[in-house]
């Protein structure tokens, strides 16, 4: 009887070191990446770090924002690896992030990570707004091909057009708050109210607007380049325009959460995410990565994106995103996709 009960207890220890040492092992990794891109990642990461094993928090930009701010208090995520600076401009804002400066934070361009001597984030890539123009669909409905964003005001092309919402979607606020840095504000909102009655539904995802193009759910759709030429590398009849006025742009970054009971860990996190070796890999999905000299490796990506990228104020941005996003949805939202 006492050897059974010896057993017992050893066992259940076993077990309980079992869950705890796993536990210590592992990062809670909130990100808006597709699940395509976390395997590749996580994938490179482990081959320096096998021992720490990475668990995954995915949502579209504005869900994981809200959900990091709603966290303030009891947070969950060790490290932020994939989200816009704009909302990493937040956190840190709301002093929810550890600066870390790893070993080549120091290499990376400028423009692509926290100014502070030491920085609170570092960027990763860039993505750019970018038209998806279904070729097959705009034959049938007699559709001219748009090369600017002014074309897309034209009457022909009424109920043909969706875009991301920018209140949910980090690729909806970066186009719109592209036109209103480039335009200035009443003229972009003059110009979004045009656009608005070319608008068959604004969606709740960067991505939707481009594969939904490609399936012919509509003709035309503003999302971003990288989705779009994937879509038409798989076969959709896609062309990806780069409208010539310019491009509205973010870029994704990591950083650590301030609290974290695994900082040693999330910095090693960090080190690879600022690498050259993850640049290399961000370079299969985005033209602009955070290293200097990396070029991208995307079969039938439009050229001349970094050239078209605004000039762009990513902390005005950051200020001014909720005041922007409400006068949008009080202006637009009856259209909205339902969530």
């Amino acid at each position: 009887m006492k050897k059974n009960i010896f057993f017992s207890l050893l066992i259940g220890c076993l077990l309980f070191l079992s869950t705890f040492g796993y536990a210590q092992d592992t990062l809670v990794v909130y990100t808006v990446f597709d699940a395509n891109q976390t395997k590749i990642y996580e994938d490179a990461f482990k081959q320096v770090h096998p021992n720490i094993n990475l668990e995954w928090v995915r949502d579209s930009t504005g869900p994981i924002t809200a959900r990091l701010l709603a966290e303030k208090n009891n947070r969950q995520a060790d490290v932020i690896w994939g989200i816009a600076a704009t909302s990493l401009m937040v956190l840190k804002k709301q002093n929810m992030l550890e600066p870390y400066a790893s070993p080549d934070s120091h290499n990376l361009k400028a423009n692509f990570k926290d100014q502070d001597r030491i920085p609170s984030w570092i960027g990763m890539d860039a993505w750019a707004s970018a038209i998806c123009f279904n070729t097959k669909e705009a034959k049938k409905l007699n559709l001219s091909k748009p090369s600017s964003w002014q074309d897309l005001l034209k009457p022909e092309y009424k109920n043909h057009i969706v875009m991301p919402n920018p209140n949910s979607s980090g690729t909806g606020y970066l186009t719109v708050s592209a036109w209103i840095q480039t335009m200035g504000e009443q003229k972009a909102w003059a110009y979004m109210d045009d656009l608005h009655k070319n608008i068959g539904t604004y969606l709740h995802s960067g991505s939707k607007p481009c594969t939904e193009t490609g399936r012919g759910e509509y003709p035309i759709g503003i999302s971003y380049a990288y989705l779009g030429v994937m879509e038409k590398n798989k076969g959709a009849p896609l062309d990806i325009i780069l409208p010539k006025e310019g491009l509205g742009w973010e870029m994704e970054g990591a950083a650590i959460m301030k609290g974290t009971k695994k900082l040693e860990m999330a910095k090693r996190l960090l080190d690879f995410a600022a690498s050259k070796k993850a640049n290399e890999l961000y370079s299969h999905g985005y033209s602009v990565v955070a290293y200097p000299g990396i070029k991208p490796q995307i079969p039938g990506y439009p050229e001349g994106e970094e050239e078209l990228l605004i000039k762009n104020d990513l902390l005005w941005a950051a200020e001014n995103h909720d005041r922007i996003v409400e006068e949008w949805e009080k202006r637009y939202g009856q259209k909205n996709a339902p969530q």
